[in-house]
């Protein structure tokens, strides 16, 4: 029977790419849809207003794993630029340089302030939550109680829309993994005082704490825009302005049927031997045939939205910061982007762009507020923390980005595991990868690693890699490594063969 491709790709950003990408480079047949009809890149796409170019979230190009920054240089190898990494935490009025820098944190906390810190952290050492299980427990326990309320709840929830009561741990210990209160004060010391030591062979850096990284001239929809050329070049299908309808597996012809809609509200059918997806998980399982058994796991699964205003400023030159954490209860951003520090090159000369990001639920009265009134919230909150005058704002525009954090929290752990369990043990050629793909709150190199070794498992015809296994820092362990492996017995894991498959 003639199949349409070997494999069937579900999105175009970083992880769909990702897969499609290694995939055609070794010849396999590839069909990839997009349900933008434009863009490719998802959250990682480059947005265009009139002469101006921005970052959805900002994206830093930097990564522990040797082989995602060597793929980066493959697909884009001409405009990669080193940027310095510069942003700071607003607080009580006050801006604070993060990383702390710990001369600068004593003297703007005040010593009353600082003590208090330091006491509190040594109480949590002294006393620590035995089981931390949610997301303040566990920087309760790093950082003691007293920074957690100054340095994370108020951003956190603005984030998330939900107490650091009900977000898992799980969220913390990924996003901050290894950095405590002492990796930090150190840290801030060394910076404090101009001291640059070269890592111990081996050593690694924790995430949070990098002082530079590489970013794409005009933004990182250039790198995903240049790998959709490349895949096409290497003779993958890509097909815009398509969304997935159903899913069904036919197991005599050993093929996956898959149906999907147009823009124009045509309807597609596809066959394929393996089926990857991107898509989020809560959109993916109802579309598969027959109704899987974790059906209402998916619908439990959340997703935090959230919205940019982009500012545009006459001034040419308005400060070197990347980004700004708001941590001020009497605004709603909770982040403000300066475009200029990201590349000089998206913004035109004389002219400053900042990017004002605001955490909403799809459908609230934040996502569904007119962009007149969002623009007018902006400028107002603009001016209110000190960055630039209401009057010097020109122009603005506003882009809503739906799904754009898969939500941590308390029983997002059991739903994952069953949607596993069921789809992984009954559909072998069924391959979840990159963020809401696998609803883990991950960067794009962690989102990359999974699509790449998923692509060297379908080369490979056996699951070699544990793709769950990825960790934050596109760190990976060979196959059997899962926390839910028990759960997941009708899958092969090989990792002795893994060394067959290094060329993907």
């Amino acid at each position: 029977m003639t199949v349409d491709a070997e494999v069937f790709v579900i999105g175009a950003g970083p992880a769909g790419l990702t897969a499609a990408y290694c995939l055609t480079k070794q010849a396999r047949p590839v069909i990839v849809i997009e349900r933008d009809p434009i863009d490719v890149g998802g959250i990682s796409r480059t947005v265009k207003y009139k002469d101006f170019l921005f970052d959805v979230g900002g994206h830093r190009f930097f990564s522990k794993s040797q082989e995602i920054v060597a793929l980066w240089h493959e697909i884009l190898p001409d405009d990669l630029i080193p940027r310095p990494r510069l942003s700071r935490i607003y607080y009580n009025g006050k801006f604070f340089s993060y990383p702390l820098k710990a001369f600068e944190a004593l003297l703007k906390l005040g010593v009353v302030t600082s003590t208090a810190c330091m006491l509190s952290y040594a109480y949590a050492k002294a006393f620590p939550v035995a089981e931390p299980r949610t997301f303040h427990d566990w920087v309760r326990n790093q950082f003691g109680e007293r920074l957690f309320q100054i340095f994370f709840k108020t951003y956190t929830e603005k984030v998330w829309g939900m107490s650091c009561d009900e977000i898992s741990a799980d969220w913390a210990a990924q996003r901050i993994k290894g950095l405590d209160l002492a990796t930090a004060v150190i840290n801030g010391l060394k910076r404090s005082l101009h001291i640059r030591r070269k890592p111990a062979a081996g050593a690694g850096t924790v995430k949070t704490l990098i002082e530079s990284f590489e970013y794409p001239r005009k933004g990182p929809g250039m790198m995903w825009d240049a790998a959709a050329r490349r895949i096409r070049a290497q003779g993958g299908r890509l097909l815009m302005g398509r969304e997935l309808v159903s899913l069904e597996r036919d197991d005599t012809a050993d093929l996956w049927r898959i149906e999907v809609a147009t823009a124009k509200g045509e309807h597609e059918r596809f066959t394929a031997r393996h089926v990857i997806s991107s898509a989020p998980v809560r959109e993916l399982v109802p579309r598969i045939k027959p109704t899987p058994i974790s059906l209402l796991h998916a619908r439990a699964l959340r997703y935090r939205d959230f919205l940019t205003v982009a500012l545009i400023v006459r001034k040419a030159e308005l400060y070197p910061d990347n980004w700004i954490y708001i941590h001020d209860p009497s605004v709603k951003v909770g982040r403000v982007q300066n475009f200029r520090s990201w590349s000089p090159e998206m913004v035109p000369d004389g002219m400053s762009c900042l990017g004002l990001e605001y955490f909403c639920f799809e459908g609230d009265t934040l996502w569904d507020a007119p962009d007149a009134d969002l623009i007018a919230l902006a400028k107002t909150e603009v001016a209110k923390i000190g960055l630039v005058a209401a009057a010097d704002v020109i122009d603005a525009c506003v882009v809503r980005q739906p799904k754009a954090y898969p939500v941590y929290d308390e029983d997002y752990r059991d739903n994952i595991a069953a949607i596993r369990l069921d789809l992984e043990g009954r559909y072998p050629t069924l391959h979840m990868v990159g963020r809401n793909g696998m609803h883990k709150y991950n960067n794009q190199d962690h989102a990359m690693m999974t699509a790449m070794l998923t692509a060297r498992n379908i080369l490979a015809g056996e699951r070699l890699y544990d793709v769950w296994a990825v960790n934050e820092d596109a760190e990976y362990h060979e196959a059997g490594a899962s926390g839910v492996e028990a759960a997941l017995k009708g899958v092969r894991l090989v990792p002795e063969k893994v060394a067959d498959t290094q060329a993907a």
